[in-house]
Protein backbone atom coordinates (compact mmCIF):
# COMPACT_ATOMS: atom_id res chain seq x y z
CA UNK A 1 0.00 0.00 0.00
CA UNK A 2 1.37 3.61 -1.28
CA UNK A 3 1.22 6.02 1.57
CA UNK A 4 -1.16 8.95 0.77
CA UNK A 5 0.66 12.37 -0.12
CA UNK A 6 0.28 14.35 2.93
CA UNK A 7 -1.34 17.78 3.02
CA UNK A 8 1.29 20.91 1.78
CA UNK A 9 1.30 23.66 4.06
CA UNK A 10 0.75 26.97 2.72
CA UNK A 11 0.72 25.78 -0.71
CA UNK A 12 -0.02 28.00 -3.80
CA UNK A 13 -0.85 25.22 -6.03
CA UNK A 14 -3.43 22.22 -5.13
CA UNK A 15 -2.25 18.52 -3.47
CA UNK A 16 -2.46 15.78 -5.76
CA UNK A 17 -5.62 14.34 -5.16
CA UNK A 18 -4.26 11.24 -3.17
CA UNK A 19 -3.05 14.20 -0.44
CA UNK A 20 -6.89 14.48 0.93
CA UNK A 21 -6.81 10.98 1.65
CA UNK A 22 -4.04 11.80 4.48
CA UNK A 23 -6.37 13.64 6.82
CA UNK A 24 -9.10 10.54 7.21
CA UNK A 25 -6.14 8.00 7.56
CA UNK A 26 -4.18 9.59 10.00
CA UNK A 27 -6.62 10.37 12.12
CA UNK A 28 -5.78 7.18 14.37
CA UNK A 29 -2.38 7.06 13.54
CA UNK A 30 -0.03 8.85 16.17
CA UNK A 31 2.10 11.02 14.88
CA UNK A 32 6.14 10.01 16.30
CA UNK A 33 6.23 13.08 18.35
CA UNK A 34 8.94 14.37 20.59
CA UNK A 35 10.88 11.92 22.47
CA UNK A 36 10.98 8.96 20.76
CA UNK A 37 13.67 7.35 19.41
CA UNK A 38 13.83 7.97 15.54
CA UNK A 39 13.21 4.82 13.56
CA UNK A 40 15.55 2.82 11.70
CA UNK A 41 14.91 4.17 8.06
CA UNK A 42 16.60 2.89 4.95
CA UNK A 43 17.10 5.81 2.58
CA UNK A 44 18.55 6.37 -0.81
CA UNK A 45 20.48 8.80 -2.51
CA UNK A 46 18.50 10.17 -5.68
CA UNK A 47 20.52 8.43 -8.19
CA UNK A 48 19.28 5.04 -6.28
CA UNK A 49 22.01 3.99 -4.25
CA UNK A 50 22.47 3.54 -0.60
CA UNK A 51 22.48 6.57 1.54
CA UNK A 52 24.15 7.00 4.84
CA UNK A 53 21.54 5.52 7.74
CA UNK A 54 20.23 8.25 10.48
CA UNK A 55 22.19 6.25 12.61
CA UNK A 56 25.65 7.18 11.53
CA UNK A 57 24.78 10.78 12.54
CA UNK A 58 24.93 9.39 16.06
CA UNK A 59 26.77 12.39 18.00
CA UNK A 60 25.54 14.99 15.75
CA UNK A 61 21.71 16.86 15.77
CA UNK A 62 19.85 16.10 13.16
CA UNK A 63 17.18 18.35 11.25
CA UNK A 64 15.48 15.84 9.03
CA UNK A 65 13.14 17.78 6.72
CA UNK A 66 10.78 15.70 4.46
CA UNK A 67 9.79 17.21 1.26
CA UNK A 68 8.09 16.90 -2.55
CA UNK A 69 8.53 18.49 -5.46
CA UNK A 70 4.82 19.60 -5.83
CA UNK A 71 4.77 21.29 -2.33
CA UNK A 72 4.91 24.91 -2.58
CA UNK A 73 6.13 25.30 0.78
CA UNK A 74 8.47 23.75 0.26
CA UNK A 75 10.49 25.73 -2.11
CA UNK A 76 10.96 28.28 0.31
CA UNK A 77 12.21 25.77 3.63
CA UNK A 78 15.19 25.14 0.90
CA UNK A 79 17.08 28.23 1.34
CA UNK A 80 16.22 28.19 4.73
CA UNK A 81 17.74 24.82 5.24
CA UNK A 82 20.94 26.16 3.24
CA UNK A 83 21.01 28.95 5.44
CA UNK A 84 21.01 26.60 8.73
CA UNK A 85 23.74 23.99 7.17
CA UNK A 86 25.87 27.19 6.40
CA UNK A 87 25.68 28.74 9.61
CA UNK A 88 25.31 25.77 11.65
CA UNK A 89 26.97 22.70 9.80
CA UNK A 90 30.57 23.87 11.81
CA UNK A 91 28.61 23.46 15.37
CA UNK A 92 27.57 20.13 14.73
CA UNK A 93 24.22 20.21 12.32
CA UNK A 94 23.32 17.92 9.66
CA UNK A 95 20.38 19.10 7.33
CA UNK A 96 19.02 15.98 5.71
CA UNK A 97 16.46 16.26 3.61
CA UNK A 98 13.81 13.47 2.78
CA UNK A 99 12.47 13.23 -0.84
CA UNK A 100 8.97 11.39 -1.12
CA UNK A 101 8.46 11.68 -4.64
CA UNK A 102 7.23 8.58 -6.22
CA UNK A 103 8.76 9.73 -9.40
CA UNK A 104 12.79 10.24 -8.55
CA UNK A 105 13.23 12.36 -11.36
CA UNK A 106 10.77 14.56 -9.99
CA UNK A 107 12.47 15.84 -7.31
CA UNK A 108 15.88 15.69 -9.51
CA UNK A 109 14.23 18.52 -11.58
CA UNK A 110 13.59 20.24 -8.11
CA UNK A 111 16.84 19.99 -6.88
CA UNK A 112 18.68 21.27 -10.34
CA UNK A 113 15.77 24.27 -9.93
CA UNK A 114 16.78 25.00 -6.01
CA UNK A 115 20.38 23.80 -5.54
CA UNK A 116 20.85 21.84 -1.64
CA UNK A 117 23.93 22.93 0.79
CA UNK A 118 23.21 19.95 2.31
CA UNK A 119 22.34 16.52 2.42
CA UNK A 120 19.83 14.66 0.08
CA UNK A 121 18.29 11.65 0.24
CA UNK A 122 14.96 9.67 -0.73
CA UNK A 123 12.26 7.59 0.65
CA UNK A 124 11.65 5.55 -2.50
CA UNK A 125 8.91 3.38 -0.57
CA UNK A 126 8.07 5.64 1.84
CA UNK A 127 8.81 3.10 4.97
CA UNK A 128 10.33 6.26 6.87
CA UNK A 129 7.16 8.72 6.19
CA UNK A 130 4.59 5.59 7.16
CA UNK A 131 6.87 5.08 10.76
CA UNK A 132 6.99 8.61 11.53
CA UNK A 133 2.98 8.93 9.93
CA UNK A 134 3.35 12.27 8.46
CA UNK A 135 0.36 14.79 8.32
CA UNK A 136 1.79 17.67 6.30
CA UNK A 137 4.57 18.77 3.66
CA UNK A 138 7.37 19.64 4.62
CA UNK A 139 7.54 18.02 7.96
CA UNK A 140 10.59 18.51 10.12
CA UNK A 141 11.72 16.57 12.60
CA UNK A 142 14.79 17.75 15.19
CA UNK A 143 16.99 14.81 16.62
CA UNK A 144 19.45 15.35 19.19
CA UNK A 145 22.74 13.89 19.55
CA UNK A 146 21.16 10.87 21.70
CA UNK A 147 18.74 9.73 18.52
CA UNK A 148 16.19 11.14 20.53
CA UNK A 149 13.24 13.41 18.39
CA UNK A 150 13.05 16.85 20.66
CA UNK A 151 10.96 18.85 18.43
CA UNK A 152 8.83 18.14 15.36
CA UNK A 153 7.28 20.97 12.68
CA UNK A 154 4.64 21.11 9.86
CA UNK A 155 4.43 22.73 6.96
CA UNK A 156 7.06 25.87 6.42
CA UNK A 157 6.34 29.93 7.51
CA UNK A 158 9.21 32.41 7.45
CA UNK A 159 8.00 33.51 10.85
CA UNK A 160 7.86 30.01 12.96
CA UNK A 161 11.01 28.83 10.82
CA UNK A 162 12.94 31.55 12.61
CA UNK A 163 11.26 30.28 16.02
CA UNK A 164 11.88 26.77 15.17
CA UNK A 165 15.21 28.12 13.89
CA UNK A 166 15.93 28.53 17.97
CA UNK A 167 15.16 25.81 19.06
CA UNK A 168 17.72 24.08 16.72
CA UNK A 169 20.43 26.11 18.56
CA UNK A 170 19.43 25.39 21.83
CA UNK A 171 19.68 21.28 21.15
CA UNK A 172 22.98 22.37 19.63
CA UNK A 173 24.46 24.16 22.68
CA UNK A 174 23.36 21.25 24.59
CA UNK A 175 26.31 18.83 26.13
CA UNK A 176 26.64 16.07 23.69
Amino acid sequence: MRLPTPICFMSMSAPPPSAVLIAVLTLSIPALAENNVVPACVYTTMDSQPATPLHNYQGKVVYLDFWASWCGPCVESFPFMNQLHTDLHSQGLEVVAVNLDEDLADGQAFLAQHPPKFTVVADADQQCARQLALKAMPSTYLIDRKGIIRATHLGFRAGEAAEFRKTVEAVLKEAP
